[in-house]
């Protein structure tokens, strides 16, 4: 499979940027080194601090801005109404690359409605502008007196700067300016830059109802139907309606949610009574989540009686009733569980909530995202295609935003990346999307790339081009690549050795697990609360990246998917059926020297059993060494093959980008119905002839057939007769003969034991 997909287009490239870390380059100074899976970038740095005694000859309004020029690049603060001191504290990066001009020039001007004003300049020659060497502090401002456009020294009106020559490893690059998007607006500076954002700290909170005393329905005389609905934020549940009417209801009944940190929702709890179709409400209370306790594992935390209010309408006021019925309660935030965001398959993490619980890290995952090429146009602008790239990656809960490059199919970033590791079997997730919030819509995915951490050697560099591939309703297409260096440095390898031997999830998950249904929700509401915090922050993480990078959507119905999987489980199985046939060929005397030897071999293991066990092992570890040879050498990618994406119909497309629920036409929806019922009978069909099988074993011991039963029981007595008497190295040699024996001593018609199970009674005349 993984073969079959080293198409050129889609294939994986090893690439040679230059690099510390490859090897490629030598050298470089202590944060360069730091920064050693990324190209060293050059940037002339200009850091605008604060300007004093700003005069004007002219009286009126002094709105003071300033702008540096370096060629045809120029970058200007933000102005100040009537501020003769403004302080800006701003720093403006400019790529050594397009440097055009041998000076920089510091203009501070006041802004007119007509025409800006110069108040005063700087000018620096490049040649005179120093180098940070780090590990050198950052270059302190200094007061410069301005000039006028003649070069004189003003009277008053001094400027504090600092310039210097730097690299992306510099402090100040990631809050700066950039020169590669001067077209973009002050405004929209902060949209653009890098960034590094964390999950919330996410716990499932359990909310046991176990009953409620001393309700009170609007009917005195009436047994209430009573049920218990929790809201926590967006999300409610129900408890089911106490199968015995009363007013003292026990149910007993666990309901789980999720909450991220800081908690700002309580929860609310309703009892409600069924009346009819309607429920009548019968009383609530409202509990913050900061008196919840905590608990690390399955020890039950105390359970507490809290009063139900009840409020009633009169004369179109709220009054509250003294008398409180109560509900009895276990709450408690569960911290030892991992709150799943990501699919089980992809996971880039799974550690519980609790800090407390965490053991040391393992490792450490460095990533260089160097550059992309051949991106496809996203949007129009001023007539032609454009694209604003920028990269998201995601492992555990720390979030990466590289800067977004301006209107380039061929975008640099050369930003580098760190995380923990804690576990050698996650995956990290790196999208690269265009930016749409400068025009005001969305941002647009290119691509995704999925690494996992296991299959990567310790301490080697890893530097690829990987393709952006994406499914559209045109088909498969390849969005460009992104070139990246990955390494995966161990500190403890015995640390990570002994979590191959470790359950893949917290304790809790096993000694109280929650169910497929309870799981699908609490994700879908993980990612709602993901989406919703990470959009929060400045700049923010828009929703649709955050859906794209958790595959939101992926557990929707794909014929794709289903012939992917489908492919998937005959390439797992197809070892066994090779292995079948192998059989058979021996069996058959199709290669007679090979059927002599397995003889040789069959006949030794009977004679002295004791050296099956090893001689099995000893096989696996000569398989092993043999496909040593051919061990990947570079990290897995997305595989269109796999996929099936590469020889999927249009129709199959348009179903699986329709919406949930579907927005197609009656006739169309008919026709795919149809299909899938078609597909679903076949599946049935499958099911339904092993479950024949599986209740023909059955039906060997339970008389369903008496015959049938007779002879088997009469059977295992003879063969438990012979077997007492006759040394087990004779039966076993006698039926290994047997099953071997020449073709000539064979015959076409099945065997009797074959006929014999066919025959066995199965519970399919049963069915309707």
């Amino acid at each position: 499979m993984q073969k079959g997909s080293t198409h050129e287009e889609f294939a994986l490239k090893q690439t040679a940027p230059k690099i510390v870390g490859s090897g490629v380059m030598i050298g470089g100074d202590k944060v360069t080194v730091a920064y050693d899976l990324v190209e060293q970038m050059e940037y002339l740095y200009v850091r605008v601090v604060k300007a004093k005694e700003l005069t004007k000859d002219v009286t009126g309004s002094f709105d003071p801005y300033v702008e540096v020029k370096v060629g045809n690049y120029k970058g200007i603060t933000k102005h100040f109404e009537k501020k003769t001191n403004p302080e800006w504290n701003y720093v403006f990066a400019f790529s050594q690359d397009r440097l055009q001009a041998s000076y920089i020039e510091v203009c501070v001007k006041d802004k007119d409605v007509v025409l800006d004003e110069m108040i005063g300049r700087i000018v620096f020659d490049l040649i005179d502008v120093p180098r940070r060497v780090p590990p050198d502090s950052s270059l302190a401002p200094q007061w410069y007196r301005l000039e006028d456009k003649r070069g004189e020294k003003l009277k008053k009106g001094e400027i504090m700067l600092a310039v210097w020559r730097g690299t992306q490893a510099d402090d100040a690059f990631c809050d700066a300016w950039h020169s590669d998007a001067a077209a973009v607006g002050s405004e929209g500076i902060s949209r653009i830059r890098g960034k590094v954002y964390l999950s919330p700290r996410l716990w499932y909170i359990r909310v046991n109802v176990i009953e409620c005393q001393d309700l009170l329905p609007s009917e005195k005389n009436r047994q209430p139907e009573c049920c218990v609905k929790v809201v926590c934020g967006n999300q409610a549940l129900k408890t089911k309606i106490c199968p015995i009417r009363s007013v003292n209801p026990m149910w007993n009944e666990d309901l789980v949610f999720v909450v991220a940190e800081p908690f700002e929702e309580p929860l609310v709890i309703t009892v409600e009574d069924k009346v009819g179709s309607n429920f009548e409400f019968l009383g609530k209370c409202v509990l913050p989540l900061s008196i919840v306790p905590r608990r690390l594992d399955n020890k039950p935390v105390p359970s507490k009686w809290h009063n139900l209010e009840k409020h009633t309408v009169v004369e179109g006021e709220k009054k509250e009733t003294k008398f409180a019925s109560k509900i009895h309660l276990r709450l408690s935030l569960d911290g030892g569980y991992h709150v799943l965001d990501e699919s089980v398959h992809y996971s880039s993490d799974f550690k519980p909530t609790s800090k407390l619980l965490w053991k040391s890290s393992i490792g450490l995952l460095e990533l260089g995202i160097i550059s992309a090429t051949g991106l496809s146009a996203m949007k129009s602008k001023d007539g032609q295609g454009t694209t604003d790239a920028y990269c998201v990656a995601k492992y555990g809960p720390k979030w990466v935003r590289t800067r977004t490059i301006i209107d380039s199919f061929s975008p640099k970033w050369n930003e580098q990346y760190t995380w923990e590791v804690h576990d050698p079997c996650t995956m990290i997730t790196v999208g690269v999307f265009d930016n749409g919030y400068l025009q005001g819509g969305k941002c647009t995915s290119i691509g995704k790339v999925r690494i996992r951490l296991s299959t990567l050697e310790t301490e080697k560099v890893y530097t690829h081009s990987y393709p952006l591939i994406v499914l559209q309703p045109s088909g498969v297409k390849k969005m460009g690549e992104v070139q990246l260096a990955v390494r995966f440095s161990c500190t403890s390898y015995v640390n990570m050795l002994s979590k191959y031997a470790q359950p893949l999830f917290p304790k809790m998950h096993y000694a109280h697990p929650l169910s497929i249904s309870q799981q699908d929700f609490l994700r879908f509401q993980t990612i709602q609360i993901l989406s919703t915090r990470l959009g929060r922050a400045e700049p923010p993480l828009k929703k649709e990246v955050v859906d794209y990078m958790l595959d939101v959507g992926s557990h929707i119905w794909s014929l794709r998917r289903a012939k992917a999987n489908f492919f998937r489980l005959m390439y797992v199985v197809s070892p066994i059926m090779a292995i079948g046939k192998w059989f058979d060929q021996i069996c058959h005397w199709k290669n007679p020297l090979t059927t002599i030897l397995i003889h040789i071999l069959f006949i030794i293991l009977v004679l002295y059993p004791e050296l099956i066990v090893p001689t099995f092992f000893l096989y696996l570890f000569l398989i092993g060494i043999w496909h040593y040879r051919s061990k990947p050498i570079h990290p897995p990618h997305m595989d269109i093959h796999l996929s099936h994406a590469h020889a999927v119909v249009p129709d199959d497309l348009d179903e699986e980008f329709d919406t949930f629920p579907t927005t197609r036409g009656p006739d169309r929806v008919r026709m795919r119905y149809d299909r899938l019922r078609s597909i679903g009978g076949r599946i049935q069909t499958v099911i339904g002839d092993l479950a024949t099988q599986g209740e023909r074993f059955h039906s060997l011991l339970s008389w369903r057939d008496p015959r049938a039963s007779a002879l088997f029981v009469t059977f295992c007595l003879f063969a438990a007769v012979v077997m007492y008497v006759t040394p087990f190295q004779v039966v076993a040699l006698l039926i290994g003969l047997y099953l071997l024996r020449h073709p000539r001593f064979r015959h076409k018609l099945p065997s009797m034991s074959t006929s014999f199970f066919k025959r066995l009674p199965a519970r399919a005349d049963c069915m309707l």
